[in-house]
């Protein structure tokens, strides 16, 4: 089952106190960064981001999802209409959150 186009947009409707918050559509889901940084993605309509530290201890609730077959586990965001939980989500991974390797040049 791929993700709505709808669930993206009320993801990102919870997120306006962010900067650089993009996305990008693969195979019927969506990733999520945050400030040029994968933070998680929509699958299956379900917001997962990854399980940083951080990110643990920040959730009241813990829940390991598998967001397609053979994939590594990440953490459910249940409170996705909390702005104020979303946005102090995404800023305490922030500095966990892998740096993007430069693209080659052809």
């Amino acid at each position: 089952m791929a993700s709505s186009k709808d669930y993206l947009q009320f993801v990102l409707e919870q997120l306006p106190e962010l900067q650089e918050i993009t996305y990008r559509a693969m195979m019927g889901e969506f990733i999520i960064y945050y400030r040029g940084k994968i933070v998680g993605g929509i699958y299956d309509d379900r917001l997962l981001v990854k399980p940083t530290k951080s990110a643990i201890s920040y959730m009241p609730t813990v829940t390991y999802e598998i967001p397609y077959e053979n994939a590594k586990e990440m953490l459910l965001v249940e409170e996705v209409d909390n702005r104020d939980f979303l946005t102090g989500l995404f800023d305490v991974m922030y500095d966990e959150l892998p740096t993007p390797k430069p693209k080659k040049k052809k």
